[in-house]
């Protein structure tokens, strides 16, 4: 019996040790494991879709092309379903499988959550997508390829007083109302930019109206009061799902401004069920146009219509680009595979501010230490169906 209980007990010994270093152990992969989290279902899974499809097609070009330095890369993407709890639960899932970089999350408030840990890990993280100045604020791990919810407030006030926007009335635009989400992270931060700037450019700001995420169906009220106001142009600073209720909900009243958003309004034209018509000439701001000329573009645009029936929004492009950059910064640290999480993350998040990158959703993109990127925002309107360039 002594003996039977000793051979258990070293059984036991074993088995947990090799637990620990499946659980802890990167170093005795001979890929390189990217990591991704995003919605895949729920009310944001177009964004993290389009993330998973836009990475899936760099990391095949990259190994085929013969990986990073000889190595290959292994993508795995995780749903969060925009909710920050199950993006935590992805990340410690990631984890569990020896994730070394992590390309996400797709959305703000998930990204937060999960940066609390990935900062605590020295893991390197880049988000195509969450534009919240809370991602990389106290985070010197994490870096954005997306303009940052200050940057597109400011961008957005700018564009309407100093290029100009003509109203469906036929007149140039000087006033404007607001509709946002004052419990998102997202919405709340481009109004607070754009407010700011508002007060430089000479448009009027006629009318601010807020809802809730408890109050995110019926924008009757929000709506009339613009149009009381006589607001020829209403900032949406919203996701997609709002902005394609807000669209109906004018048209139900006889109510047509000119519709501007940032990149949270792209996708609009995918949403089930929604009048795409209703959508003709609302403008939003965007680091990518799948319509334009530029040969790269079009080879990517191509592939993923190839692949998925549809063209690519500036999410897909946006991850597109994240593996791309991490494949320089790696190349340009001599970072390797058999570097634990940590070595990585502190050669990489040197790399990436050392780097420039013409990519999908800039030209001459680069990184400051404080995880924001420089490039410049293009606008574009929809014209039939299609976005189209400014």
């Amino acid at each position: 019996m002594k003996m039977f209980k000793k051979v258990l007990s070293l059984c036991l010994v074993a088995v947990l040790s090799l637990s620990v270093l499946t659980a802890c152990g990167n170093n005795d992969s001979d890929v390189f494991k990217i990591g991704g989290i995003g919605p895949l279902s729920g009310g944001a899974a177009i964004y993290g879709i389009a993330v998973r499809n836009g990475a899936q097609i760099a990391v095949d070009e990259i190994n085929a092309a013969g990986g990073i330095n000889g190595v290959q890369i292994e993508f795995n993407m995780q749903d969060d379903e925009h909710d920050a709890e199950k993006a935590v639960n992805a990340y410690n899932s990631l984890k569990d499988w020896g994730m070394q970089i992590l390309m996400g999350t797709v959305t703000s408030t998930p990204c937060v959550a999960v940066g609390v840990h990935s900062s605590a890990d020295n893991l390197f993280q880049i988000t195509p997508s969450a534009s919240s100045a809370n991602v990389v604020k106290d985070n010197d791990n994490i870096f954005q390829i997306c303009f940052n919810d200050p940057n597109q407030g400011y961008g957005s006030a700018q564009y309407i007083g100093q290029i100009g926007v003509m109203g469906n009335d036929g007149s140039l635009v000087t006033n404007v109302a607001i509709i946002y989400d004052s419990s998102d992270v997202y919405s709340s931060g481009l109004y607070d930019t754009f407010i700011k700037e508002a007060a430089n450019q000479p448009f009027n700001i006629v009318a601010t109206e807020a809802f809730t995420e408890s109050s995110n169906t019926d924008f009757s009220v929000q709506l009339q009061k613009a149009k009381d106001a006589g607001a020829q142009l209403i900032f949406l600073p919203l996701y997609y799902k709002e902005a394609s209720l807000i669209l109906a909900q004018a048209a139900a009243i006889d109510y047509n401004p000119v519709f501007f958003g940032g990149d949270g309004l792209d996708g609009i034209l995918t949403v089930e069920n929604f009048n795409t018509g209703l959508a003709e000439g609302v403008i939003l701001l965007t680091p990518f146009i799948a319509s334009s000329a530029d040969a790269k573009t079009q080879a990517f645009v191509s592939e993923y219509e190839r692949l998925h029936g549809e063209i690519p929004n500036q999410f897909a492009a946006g991850a597109y680009d994240a593996i791309y950059v991490i494949k320089a910064a790696i190349e340009h640290s001599g970072a390797t595979h058999t570097m634990s999480v940590s070595e990585l993350g502190d050669a990489l998040k040197v790399a990436v501010t050392q780097i420039s990158i013409n990519g999908l959703t800039g030209e001459n993109m680069t990184w400051l230490p404080t995880g924001e990127v420089n490039k410049a925002p293009k606008a574009m309107v929809i014209v039939n169906g299609i976005y189209v360039e400014l």
